[in-house]
């Protein structure tokens, strides 16, 4: 019975050294890690994070792992045998870790497929909107517009909008009401082209000769009767990702002011005064 105690006191002592030595070691390779990117910059700085955080991922887990291996080691006779012969996936399927695979497994695809980078402005499954702000091995944190972080399992994700992939095109549309001019909301339109083009040349999405792939521009009418409320222009341009949410923004507003100076107004004051228009009608049924 001493013996034994002996031996307990002595495997607790040893599982402690070895947590310690194993949390230290976590520590110092994240340190390593983050140095070496900070000091690197021979691929893309959203890259590198995405990179640094899937190692630090990596490490913790392989850490957790082991020491759990050892931990069981301490305290199960012939340990060495029975993993040998049951096998590591054997050992895994039997603590029910099949979701922790799948969870696994898709992130490894999340990086090697190179879907999201770390900075990255997402839409998850439809539903969930944000910024990545760290890709593990098991989960993907993402924090919403709000201010809340989402964490979201890796094999829960089933569809992935990415904003920030090289390239996005600025779309907005206006519908302006039946009684306008085409030729005059075209020209106010083209106005707008060219504020937009002189004010955001540098966000324009360019070649790698340099040259623009595609300026601020009228699409043209792309709608006769837009929701059967008017007629429907829509301005294009394509814009480096980094600069999409302000140049869009900032779109809209050169767009509004264009139209505004020039007195277009939009369809919105034409669905005002028919639904009054169906009012009177409903109360002289009502009346009669």
């Amino acid at each position: 019975m001493e013996q034994f105690n002996k031996f307990k006191e002595l495997a607790i002592f040893d599982v402690i050294v070895v947590a310690v030595g194993l949390w230290l070691s976590v520590i110092l390779i994240n340190i390593i890690i983050r140095k070496f990117f900070q000091k690197t910059n021979f691929i893309e700085e959203r890259k590198e994070k995405t990179i640094e955080s899937m190692m630090q991922s990596l490490t913790k887990y392989t850490a957790t792992i082991c020491f759990l291996l050892y931990v069981v080691s301490q305290f199960v006779d012939n340990f060495g045998s029975i993993l040998a012969g049951a096998g590591v996936a054997g050992i895994i399927l039997g603590f029910g870790a099949q979701s922790l695979i799948k969870d696994i497994l898709a992130g490894l695809f999340l990086i090697y497929e190179k879907q999201i980078h770390q900075g990255d402005f997402i839409t998850i499954n439809n539903t969930f909107n944000g910024t990545v702000e760290e890709i593990g091995l098991r989960s993907l944190k993402v924090r919403e517009w709000s201010g809340k972080l989402l964490t979201i399992s890796n094999g829960e994700i089933k569809q992935i909008q990415n904003y920030n992939i090289d390239r996005m095109r600025v779309i907005e549309r206006v519908v302006v009401r039946f009684r306008e001019n085409p030729e005059k909301v075209w020209a106010a339109l083209e106005k707008a082209c060219e504020k937009l083009n002189e004010q955001y040349d540098h966000c324009l999405k360019r070649d790698l000769e340099g040259n623009i792939i595609e300026s601020f521009q009228l699409f043209g009418m792309t709608s006769l009767n837009a929701g059967f409320r008017g007629y429907e222009y829509t301005v294009i341009g394509l814009v480096d990702d980094q600069y999409y949410w302000s140049t869009a923004k900032e779109a809209r507003k050169i767009i509004a002011q264009a139209l505004y100076d020039e007195k277009i107004g939009l369809a919105e004051e034409q669905v005002l005064l028919y639904q009054q228009k169906e009012d009177e009608m409903l109360q002289e049924l009502n009346r009669g």
